[in-house]
């Protein structure tokens, strides 16, 4: 049974007609699979959207590697901490085992960051 006759562009009328005439487990997965296709489609849209700018946060003179990758974390505040993680836990341990100094683990880490950013679309920073 159709819906009452409504104001549709004819595909969807058809749409609907389809959908009408399918019994219940056929309707789920009809519509599973609209809901698939849209979220592709909203992600796609996603993409194209611009990257928020970061906002540069000087570096200070005296900075432990803690204080940069908080530092850093607030000026690309932007991207997913959890995709830094690994990297950013290896420098951390390359300072306090191994003895790195702060100041090439922080060099490391804007370098970091500043890769993630572009990778995700951002523009170069001058």
């Amino acid at each position: 049974m159709l819906p009452p006759k409504q104001n549709l562009p004819a595909d969807q009328r058809a749409l609907l007609r389809i959908y009408s005439n399918l019994d219940e487990e056929a309707r789920a997965t009809l519509t599973a699979f609209a809901e698939f296709l849209a979220s592709r489609q909203s992600d796609a849209g996603l993409d194209e959207q611009p990257i928020a700018e970061p906002i540069v946060i000087p570096r200070p003179q005296e900075e432990t590697v803690i204080g940069a990758i908080k530092r850093l974390s607030q000026s690309y505040h932007m991207l997913d901490r959890s995709a830094l993680l690994t990297e950013t836990s290896s420098l951390m341990t390359a300072h306090i085992v191994h003895g790195r100094s702060a100041e090439q683990v922080i060099d490391e880490l804007e370098v970091l960051f500043y890769r993630h950013y572009q990778k995700q679309g951002g523009d170069r920073l001058d």
